[in-house]
């Protein structure tokens, strides 16, 4: 596969706050993702890519104005996804970078941002394959300013109800997929 480690390092290097903080809730949304997919042999999903998409899906945070986790980027949080989406294409990494920028959320659509209004490209961020849907579901479980704590499942629907009851939907779904 690819090393994931390294690829982290090099864009880190010069934040210990922010790395320490990505590889540690990144190394729990891949431990999650793998246990869920281990449940659900049936569903032939590939192991591999799940830990390292896990470990990567959140690359592009260091980009973004997030103080509370060591970030001093000028961008808009919820661009972490499309930034690190960019990062990973330079690299070469296309199948990575979907997995950036479609696991916000329970995925973001046209629809969600038109209707609040987000700054991103209008284009639909929802996870397509199983191994995007794992990833994005299995990070719901975990945040970054409480990295020693896991949600319940049922925390993880409240969080995002918030967002709406298509977002309830959609998690609903994804939980039914692989809870």
């Amino acid at each position: 596969m690819i090393d994931y480690l390294n690829l982290i390092q090099r864009y880190y290097q010069n934040n210990e706050i922010a790395h320490d903080i990505l590889l540690k809730h990144s190394r729990a949304v891949a431990d999650k993702a793998l246990e869920l997919a281990a449940k659900h042999k049936e569903l032939d999903i590939d192991m591999d890519f799940v830990e390292a998409g896990a470990m990567l899906h959140d690359i592009g945070i260091f980009m973004c104005d997030a103080k509370d986790l060591g970030c001093h980027g000028k961008e808009p949080y919820i661009k972490h996804g499309t930034l690190g989406a960019e990062i990973l294409r330079k690299e070469g990494l296309e199948m990575f970078a979907r997995v950036c920028e479609r696991h916000t959320g329970t995925g973001i659509t046209k629809e969600d941002i038109i209707r609040q209004n987000l700054p991103l490209e209008l284009k639909d961020y929802s996870p397509v394959t199983l191994e995007e849907k794992l990833i994005c579901y299995a990070d719901k479980f975990f945040s970054k300013t409480n990295l020693d704590k896991a949600r319940t499942k049922e925390e993880v629907v409240k969080s995002m109800a918030k967002f709406g009851e298509e977002s309830t939907r959609r998690i609903k779904a994804l939980e039914a997929l692989f809870g």
